[in-house]
Order: C-alpha cells, then structure tokens, then sequence
C-alpha cells in the first residue's frame, strides 16, 4: 500500500486534523503508527521532499549502533543487513521509506512548519504553504537542524565544518584535519579521516569506548532501567555515562585498535591557521571538523513561550505541562529514556498518543 503522501498543491488554505504531528522523521513516523492504531485523525508534516529524516544527510559511512534486529520502530522489524552487523545510514533510509508506505501514514512533504499558535481551544501549525488547525500537535523536528558550536575565542582561517556539513573523507585527503568532540561521531568521523588526512582527535576528556560487546541495545536497557527506579524513589543505579561515550562500531574499533587517530586535549583558542592549547603549543591546521552536537528544533514552539529561565520546557513525559495539548517526541531522554533512538522512540510515541487518545475521547483500536 502506498503511503497517503498529500501534494502540496491540493492543500487548502485551512486544514483540520484531530492531531498534526510536526516531523517526518523515526519519531514522527512512530507517533503515526500508534495514532493510527489509537483511532485519531491526524497528518505528519515534513518539510523535506523525500522520506528518512536526518538519516538521509549522514556522511556515506555513518552507521547506527546497533544490529537491525535491535533498532526497529514499532511494529515492523528493520531487514538485517549484510557485512559486520551495522546498518549504515542508507539502510536506515530505505527502511524509513519503506515503513510509512507499509502503515500508509498521511505525509504532508515538503511543507515547513513556521510556528505553532493558540487559537481558542485548538492550536494553530502553520506552514509556508498553509494553516493547520488541531486539537492536540505532537512535535518531532529532532536536533539535527541546530547544530551546536561552542564559544572559542579566535578567528580560524581554513576551513570549519560541523558535523551536519561532513559527507565523508574525500575532500580531505593530505591534509591536516582537528576533529572535536569525544561522543560518537567525533570518534566516527576520525576513524573515517584517518585512512586519508593527518588526524588530530581533541576532546575535553580521554575518550571512553564502551566494551566491544556493547551496542545501541544495551544502552537502551540501561536507560529504561534507570529511568524505572528513579521514577520509583529508588537510589540512581547510573545512566549510559557510567560505561562509556564511544561505541566501538567496527571502524572505530579498527581505528582504535591501530592507535589511531592521535588524541590531544581540547584547545584553548583558535589562531589564524591552527588551534592554539593552553600551554602555548600549536598544530598547522587546514581544516576544523566540529563534532560538537545539537540542540533541540523548537523555534516554531516560541510563540506559545513555553521555555523556562534554562531554556528548556517542563515536560511530564512527553506532554508539556505549560500547554498540555502539545506533545514532545524524540529530542532525548528528557522525553523518555532513549527517544532519540530507533528502538526507543516506540515506547514515548506509545504514551503520547494513549494520552491524547484518552483526552480527546478516542477509542483504541
């Protein structure tokens, strides 16, 4: 069947849905798949032309952290994947495609959300092609559109690139490359620079690899166990941070195997054509790859002024406790434990959709 994906010229100016749900993406497509079963009207908007979310921007050889067996959305397993276990982000792409055509979810493609607005007892979703009026918005944009650069002090003069910008090592080749950041794509992207640039690998601390034998799967358990016994009052038994920040997919484990790429700690400034460290020492640099992270998408929410002095919003699970009508899936596990993951997203698009389901007088399927 066919996924129900609307032409944008067949929009009307004014639309009603029970539910818009903002975001194309695994979050949003497993928010379809529970809203469908809860019985609701509802629509996904996404703003891009074709399906796979942030996965379709990945470099060539980003790879998830688990098997396929592993990552799946709610219902349908992913189809394994042939070689060492890791589907890259290709696989990911076609699975995504091939799931909203499986569930028929309604996709509204190529149409970007602006802000979301009160409008008496409905909110309004509106978009650069029209309005939207709903009773509940779930929203999924993820972080992948903000990406986060820290205040260095300096001007580099070479190239700099985030994450979001770095399709693999080609361009790169003989030169002198910093990677920053010691999460998992500072350590992918280093191992996939190492065949072909001089790597320099700077982090604020030693990089911690998880044991080989750890993967996405396990640190999903490890956070659902956590989040259990804090909500029961229980002593904190320690997040995903207690075993490591690196997981060893198999090229960082070839690379980490063969020492390489040279680590050093973070830098302090940045001069004209190399990073300069605290004691005064530099590194002739043609190139700065900042691995550095996101922040969550939610310019579109300001108009309600949900954001608190931190700049975060009070969420009670997924549901935002300022605007109760509006839902938040998949930005991390301040939305639930592992929701920025494939194989955790499921269960807070679980709870987010009985919860509408219940306020807006829905029968489960």
């Amino acid at each position: 069947m066919a996924a129900q994906t609307l032409a944008r010229q067949r929009i009307p100016d004014v639309n009603r849905a029970q539910v818009v749900v903002i975001g194309g993406g695994q979050a949003g497509l497993a928010a379809g798949f529970y809203l469908r079963r809860a019985g609701l009207d509802f629509v996904i908007l996404d703003a891009q032309a074709d399906p796979g979310g942030a996965w379709r921007h990945g470099w060539e050889s980003l790879r998830l952290f688990s098997p396929a067996r592993y990552s799946a959305l709610p219902g349908w397993p992913m189809p394994p994947h042939a070689g060492d276990g890791y589907p890259p982000a290709a696989h990911v792409v076609d699975y995504l495609a091939a799931y909203e055509k499986r569930y028929a979810l309604p996709i509204v493609r190529g149409e970007t959300v602006t802000c979301v607005v009160r409008d008496g007892d409905r909110l309004q979703v509106v978009t650069d092609a029209a309005t939207w009026e709903a009773a509940a918005v779930i929203s999924a944009t993820g972080t992948w559109w903000r990406p986060f650069l820290p205040l260095v002090p300096g001007e580099f003069a070479g190239r700099q690139l985030h994450t979001v910008d770095y399709d693999g090592p080609a361009a790169f080749a003989g030169q002198r490359v910093v990677v920053v950041g010691g999460g998992n794509s500072g350590a992918q992207i280093a191992a996939d620079l190492a065949p072909v640039a001089t790597v320099t690998w700077a982090t604020r601390r030693p990089p911690r690899f998880l044991p080989d034998d750890v993967d996405g799967r396990a640190l999903f358990d490890l956070a659902s166990r956590r989040a259990r016994a804090l909500a029961a009052g229980n002593e904190d038994p320690g997040g995903v941070g207690s075993l490591g920040d690196i997981v060893a997919v198999p090229p960082v484990r070839a690379a980490r195997d063969a020492g390489l790429p040279r680590r050093r700690p973070m830098f302090a400034r940045l001069a004209a054509d190399c990073p300069v460290w605290s004691d005064g020492s530099r590194l002739s640099t043609d190139a700065v790859v900042w691995c550095t992270g996101f922040r969550p998408a939610l310019g579109h929410l300001a108009p309600l002024g949900l954001r608190t002095a931190g700049g975060a919003i009070r969420t009670d699970g997924t549901r935002a406790l300022d605007e109760p009508r509006l839902h938040l899936l998949g930005y991390g596990d301040w939305t639930g434990p592992g929701s920025a993951t494939l194989a955790g997203v499921g269960t807070t698009a679980r709870a987010a959709a009985a919860d509408l389901a219940a306020r807006l007088d829905a029968a489960p399927a």
